[in-house]
C-alpha cells in the first residue's frame, strides 16, 4: 500500500505541565517516523498542553486516522475521552487502537532503564532484592488489572524478583507503602520501577520514594517507538465492526 494510502497515526498523550513531557513525547515521535518513513505522525494532549487531541483531529478532518493512546493501561481517557474526541468528528474513520500496557516490550524497556540506574543481573535472583512498579493509579479496575499484569511481566523479565504494583494517585498501596511492604519481606535492596511513559510530577515523586535505585521513565526508549507502531498496525487492521471492540480486550 504506498504511502499516502496509510490512516494518519496520531499518538495521544495525556498532558503534563512538566516541560520535559512535551519534549520527550516529540523526539519519541521522531523515532516513530524514522521507524515508518512517509507515515503521517501527529501528536495530540487529552489535557495541559498542545496541540489538543481535538484540535488535531479538526485539522485532519475526515482522513483516515488511528489513534494510538501514549497511555499505559486501560482507564478513563482510553474508554471515554478518545471515543468522545473520535466521535465529534463529522464523518471521521477514526481507529482507536489499545494503550500500550500491558506488553513484554514494556518490560524490555523498564528493565533497560533499571539497569542504567544500577540494577544488576545477579539482583533478579537475590532474597534481597525487590522492586516497585510505580505507576499513575486509576479508579477503573480494568487499570488496576492491566499494572498487576505488567509487573508479572517485569518480574518474570529480571528472573523473578516480587515487582509489587504501586500508586502515585487514586489507588493502593503508594509508593511508600510498597516499598514497606517489601522490606517486611526481608528485602531491602528495592528498586522503584517508572511505569511512565515520560517525566512529570507523578514520577518525580515516586523516584523519590525509592530506599535504594529509582529508573528513569519509559521516555524515548526505542521499544516504546518500536510498541507504538505494532499498535497503530494492530488497529489499522481491523474491521469498522470490531473497533470498539479491541478497546475492551486484554
Amino acid at each position: 500500500m504506498p504511502p499516502t494510502d496509510r490512516p494518519t497515526l496520531v499518538a495521544v498523550a495525556h498532558g503534563s505541565r512538566d516541560p520535559r513531557a512535551l519534549s520527550t513525547v516529540t523526539a519519541l515521535l521522531e523515532q516513530v517516523r524514522e521507524l515508518r518513513p512517509g507515515l503521517d505522525v501527529r501528536l495530540g494532549h487529552v489535557e495541559l498542553n498542545e496541540p489538543l487531541l481535538d484540535d488535531t483531529l479538526r485539522s485532519l478532518g475526515s482522513a483516515p486516522t488511528v489513534l494510538v493512546p501514549l497511555l499505559l493501561s486501560r482507564g478513563y481517557h482510553v474508554k471515554h475521552d478518545l471515543p468522545r474526541a473520535a466521535a465529534a468528528i463529522p464523518g471521521g474513520d477514526i481507529r482507536i487502537a489499545r494503550p500500550l500496557g500491558p506488553h513484554p516490550l514494556l518490560a524490555e524497556a523498564l528493565a533497560a532503564r533499571l539497569a542504567e540506574a544500577g540494577w544488576r543481573a545477579e539482583d533478579g535472583s537475590s532474597r534481597s532484592a525487590g522492586v516497585v512498579l510505580a505507576s499513575a493509579g486509576s479508579r477503573d479496575p480494568e487499570s488496576a488489572a492491566d499494572t498487576r499484569r505488567m509487573a508479572d511481566m517485569l518480574g518474570e523479565r529480571l528472573g523473578g524478583v516480587p515487582v509489587v504494583p504501586a500508586y502515585a494517585s487514586a489507588l493502593a498501596p503508594t509508593v511508600p507503602a510498597a516499598v514497606k511492604a517489601l522490606t517486611a519481606r526481608g528485602r531491602h535492596r528495592i528498586a522503584v520501577a517508572s511505569y511512565f511513559a515520560a517525566p512529570g510530577l507523578f514520577a518525580t515523586r515516586s523516584a523519590a520514594a525509592a530506599p535504594w535505585i529509582a529508573a528513569e521513565p519509559l521516555g524515548t526508549h526505542p521499544a516504546l517507538a518500536r510498541l507504538l507502531l505494532h499498535r497503530y498496525d494492530q488497529a489499522r487492521a481491523l474491521p469498522r465492526a470490531a473497533r470498539r471492540l479491541e478497546l475492551s480486550a486484554a
